[in-house]
């Protein structure tokens, strides 16, 4: 539970970061922001699998690339799905996603359990 607590939080703080960087995304609340990282990992968990499932030949073309839009997808739901949590447009989710890969890759490992 206590590792759940701290992806939450290190995905909130990744999105907050992605919210300064990028002028439209828009996080009215830190508690917009830990919804929204909690909603994030609902979609990573259960359509974020079914976009890469029926876009595999799409994935394969295009080396990989396309999982970029899957998560740009992926964040632009939850700007739909979170109140406060708002995404103006593709490309501002875009590299919303990529914002957020980036600094939570870089927190986790202040932050991973050593097993």
């Amino acid at each position: 539970m206590p590792q759940f607590i701290i992806t939450l939080v290190v995905t909130a703080v990744s999105m907050l970061v992605a919210e300064i960087l990028l002028p439209g995304i828009s996080i009215d609340t830190t508690l917009a922001a830990l919804i929204g990282a909690f909603v994030f990992g609902i979609i990573n968990a259960i359509i974020r699998p079914i976009l890469v499932l029926f876009t595999l030949p799409f994935t394969i073309l295009t080396l990989g690339l396309f999982l970029l839009i899957i998560n740009a997808i992926c964040f632009s739901l939850v700007g739909y799905f979170t109140p406060g949590f708002a995404v103006d447009g593709f490309f501002d989710a875009l590299f919303g996603s990529i914002i957020v890969s980036f600094v939570s890759g870089f927190l986790d490992q202040f932050f991973k359990k050593d097993d």
